[in-house]
């Protein structure tokens, strides 16, 4: 694994974190007459900075020419979804959805994680054999 796939995954973490603690605001304002919930925009951000790649190249040697990545400006974008409303007070909180895309977002840090256990421990093993 590369440098560039490490921040990578390091990114796609952060953007985790940050997605649980804007679906964590999202439910304390379950009763906020007028609150509009928040979403975090990562993966079809990160789908589009892929689309089109064709070669995976990386930097095996200091020396060697740096090639620009499209991820490496890749971030996490908090947005507001306005259009609709849940309750009489203008609020559109679902706490069923939120609290679906709080388990789906736990089980993808949790996976993201163990990939990054794994190319550490692969990369340990490198440097002590």
């Amino acid at each position: 694994m590369s440098f560039n796939n490490l921040t990578l995954l390091n990114e796609a973490m952060n953007a985790s974190d940050l997605r649980q603690k804007t679906i964590s605001t999202n439910i304390a304002n379950i009763n906020t007459p007028g609150y509009k919930v928040e979403r975090v925009l990562f993966e079809d951000k990160l789908k589009k900075a892929n689309s089109g790649l064709e070669l995976d190249l990386s930097r095996t040697n200091e020396r060697h020419m740096f090639i620009n990545s499209p991820f490496r400006d890749l971030k996490p974008e908090v947005v507001k979804r306005t259009g609709t409303s849940v309750k009489d007070n203008g609020n559109n909180v679902d706490l069923d959805y939120e609290m679906s895309e709080k388990a789906v977002n736990e089980l993808y840090y949790s996976s993201l994680q163990r990939q990054v256990n794994h190319e550490l421990s692969q990369l340990n093993y490198v440097i002590n054999h």
